[in-house]
């Protein structure tokens, strides 16, 4: 099985190959320069992997929450991409992109809680625990909320991750009661983790058409401030 995977989401760009199980991956935290970055990456990765575009099985892509420019340039990279070969497209959550990396660093915790700086003193943010099936599984909804609105699980231990923890350490951290050793707040989403989340959706039918390649965003209007929004 041979995946490409994109992700464009927040600050950082990424992309990845999953080769068989082998990964290839670039990463690179470059703030607007996404659309300048992601296919020459693309390209070199195919490269490195020594594989034809035609070779590949589908194309897996972060589809948010993120920056709305951001969700959108990896939607629409990955629907020409698609298109072009006639391949079956995979979405995949930022968010559980960032729960698998934060399950992979540590080996006993049990639940991931995954923020992500969404501005306007909010976040967006997942639970996420472990499934062998699937690498992991949503707990309730993903959603934008302020910080201290994201609530614990109780009697499971659990590791944050992303971006929203280096903003809102007081607030994340008061809520959920977990100690700074047990904190990954320095990563964004990567393609390494969003291909591998997509070779197990692949192998269990779950590829779309290329016409579904679509952003999640979670805010209904960009445009509102907080208080604005129904």
């Amino acid at each position: 099985m041979n995946i490409l995977a994109i992700d464009t989401a927040t600050e950082a760009c990424s992309a990845a190959v999953f080769k068989r199980g082998q990964l290839y991956e670039r990463y690179q935290w470059a703030p607007r320069e996404h659309n300048r970055l992601i296919l020459p990456m693309v390209s070199e990765l195919l490269v490195e992997a020594g594989l034809k575009p035609t070779a590949l099985d589908a194309i897996a892509f972060g589809c948010g929450p993120g920056s709305f420019t951001g969700v959108r340039i990896a939607a629409g990279v990955t629907q020409g991409i698609a298109f072009a070969l006639d391949l079956p497209v995979i979405p995949i959550s930022t968010l559980a992109a960032l729960s698998m990396e934060a399950m992979e660093d540590s080996d006993t915790v049990e639940v991931a809680y995954a923020c992500i700086d969404a501005r306007m003193n909010e976040v967006y943010w997942g639970i996420y625990e472990r499934d062998k099936d699937v690498g992991v599984r949503l707990l309730g909804d993903e959603l934008v909320t302020p910080a201290a609105m994201v609530r614990e699980v109780a009697g499971k231990s659990g590791i944050g991750i992303g971006s929203g923890w280096s903003t809102y350490p007081e607030a994340l951290g008061g809520q959920l009661g977990i100690g700074l050793g047990n904190v990954l707040s320095d990563r964004f989403p990567k393609a390494g983790f969003i291909a591998k989340l997509g070779a197990l959706q692949l192998k269990r039918g779950g590829g779309l058409p290329a016409h579904q390649a679509l952003p999640v965003y979670l805010r209904d209007n960009v445009a509102r401030k907080p208080g604005e929004r129904p």
